[in-house]
């Protein structure tokens, strides 16, 4: 039997990535959305990264992308690109425990904002530290994680078939902390040097013994290929303490 593979794929860029960065590069307190975090589309440019995406996702998967079983985060961004990269023959199972991790009361703040208008709350979330703080009305990387666990258990991995998930930066990284068992701190250094691109690919493979491992990380070859620019959105998953 083959050995089972998961293809974990960040969604293009949104409009919501373009302007979170501008604002953080500006230094103002807030991110100017005009959208609840669920309805964020792609922007323009996050459309053609998702277009790239399916020539790749092709080949990943033996040009036989209707037999591989695939699950989209229910928010919109993720849903757009997955659309994008596999066209309409091949079926997209929306499950929303693949959603990003809300950020409540801290949503639409840049981390100045969080600094300047609620204090108590950035100073909690630096005593805690990223993985366990939950803001208020949010959920911490630990809650993230609690419904990824009950995800995998309803995949059936001895199926041969590739398992593809479009979703989020965080979503992938914690899937990651999920696989290969990593501690709080291991996956704190696994990402202190690394951010999940949009429209990449960050692939895992399970071996005989049942063990997992990267076989490639947040792998966007296929836009370079397609003269489509790279963005490089730090998302939930790298807010700074």
């Amino acid at each position: 039997m083959a050995s089972p593979k998961l293809l974990l794929i960040r969604h293009g860029e949104s409009t919501a990535n373009v302007a979170a960065s501008a604002a953080e590069a500006a230094g103002v307190e807030s991110i100017a959305v005009d959208a609840r975090d669920a309805d964020i589309p792609l922007s323009a440019l996050g459309e053609q990264q998702a277009s790239a995406l399916g020539a790749r996702l092709n080949a990943e998967l033996g040009g036989h992308p209707e037999f591989a079983r695939v699950w989209s985060s229910p928010y919109r961004r993720a849903t757009q690109t997955a659309r994008l990269a596999l066209g309409g023959a091949t079926p997209i199972t929306v499950d929303e425990r693949l959603r990003d991790r809300e950020l409540g009361i801290i949503d639409a703040l840049t981390v100045r904002g969080v600094d300047v208008r609620l204090p108590a709350e950035a100073a909690r979330r630096r005593w805690l530290g990223k993985f366990y703080y939950r803001p208020p009305g949010g959920e911490a990387w630990t809650d993230v994680v609690l419904r990824l666990r009950s995800f995998v258990r309803d995949v059936d991995w001895e199926d041969e078939r590739p398992v593809v998930v479009f979703a989020h930066d965080a979503v992938v990284s914690l899937f990651i902390y999920t696989f290969l068992r990593f501690t709080e701190e291991e996956l704190n250094e696994f990402l202190v040097s690394r951010v999940v691109r949009n429209a990449s690919i960050t692939t895992l493979l399970r071996d005989a013994a049942g063990a997992w491992s990267v076989e490639t990380f947040s792998d966007d070859r296929h836009l370079e290929a397609a003269g489509v620019p790279v963005t490089e959105h730090p998302g939930a998953a790298h807010v700074p303490e």
